[in-house]
């Protein structure tokens, strides 16, 4: 079967189950056996002189290891795979969490500052109602990108190999891809193989954001707040988002108790946003998902 047919059922199966807690509560998930992974890494070679170089080694190890992995459980036949790709594809997980900071929002300042916590790992306790409306929009920009569409990426072009790896990658990023004295040499293979397994499907993501937005028009302008952002890939859907629904992204956040004064994405659009806002941007995320099922339609039919 082509990775088209496989990645279909998929796609509807995480939008329709996402991931049961009575499944997860007594299983450990996958993220958490990846991440378990890098820790061994961390662990065993973040230590010692030639930080980069055992970095560099852990990145091929990890990209390495998804890919036996990927393999190793595709020979169990089709019906494995189609689970394993909806249980890494993260559509309806992305939408319950970014829709409870609305649901929060509208219930006290507070509630929203406690569901957008669990999203973003920027200081939550002092955020007005329009910075955790921000905070949910961003995350789940990003998030549609790195949880949805990448994965949907690399499945179509490698199979479940394909996903597996980049997966381990995403992973290794999110745990030891960061500038501080322990990660800044040992995650830095990690963090730019992430960039570049990210590059397209981001650019993708905020195409597809785009044009389901009537944004279309405003390309140039996507492209300017994009590149303006810190992070060479998040920018691309966040600055699409940002026009779709007409808000002002970013700006200044604090991280570890410091506020950051980060550049506007879009910035004369509507800053006083709200659970409405995050409402349509979880819209477009079905949106995208939408379109993204009708491609995998169009590819299942060609190949």
């Amino acid at each position: 079967m082509s990775t088209a047919a496989l990645l279909l059922p998929a796609l509807l199966l995480d939008a329709v189950l996402g991931e049961p807690k009575w499944l997860w509560s007594r299983a450990p998930h996958p993220a958490v056996l990846m991440g378990r992974v890098v820790g061994f890494f961390d662990h065993r070679l973040n230590h010692g002189r030639n930080r980069r170089q055992k970095g560099a080694l852990t990145a091929a190890a990890l990209l390495l290891f998804g890919l036996v992995l990927g393999s190793l459980i595709s020979l169990l036949g089709p019906v494995t795979e189609v689970i394993c790709a909806a249980i890494l594809i993260a559509q309806r997980s992305l939408v319950q969490h970014v829709g409870a900071v609305a649901q929060g929002l509208r219930l006290s300042l507070n509630a929203g500052r406690q569901a957008v916590s669990m999203i973003v790992s920027r200081n939550t306790e002092e955020m007005t109602a329009a910075q955790v409306a921000r905070s949910a929009i961003e995350s789940a920009a990003e998030n549609l990108s790195d949880g949805v569409i990448a994965p949907v990426f690399w499945f179509l072009i490698g199979g479940l190999p394909g996903l597996l790896a980049y997966k381990m990658i995403n992973t290794a990023d999110s745990m030891i891809g960061y500038r501080t004295p322990r990660y800044e040499e040992f995650g830095k293979a990690s963090a730019r193989l992430d960039d570049l397994l990210n590059l397209i499907p981001a650019r993708l993501t905020g195409l597809a954001i785009a044009l389901l937005g009537g944004q279309m028009g405003q390309w140039v302008y996507i492209r300017q707040d994009a590149r303006a952002h810190k992070s060479p890939n998040a920018g691309w859907p966040e600055a699409a988002m940002a026009r779709a629904l007409d808000v002002a992204l970013a700006g200044p956040r604090s991280y570890d108790g410091r506020l950051q004064d980060f550049p506007w994405v879009h910035p004369t659009a509507r800053k006083e946003i709200g659970a409405a806002e995050i409402d349509a941007a979880v819209l477009m995320l079905w949106k995208v998902w939408a379109l993204a099922v009708l491609v995998t339609v169009a590819l299942t039919a060609i190949f």
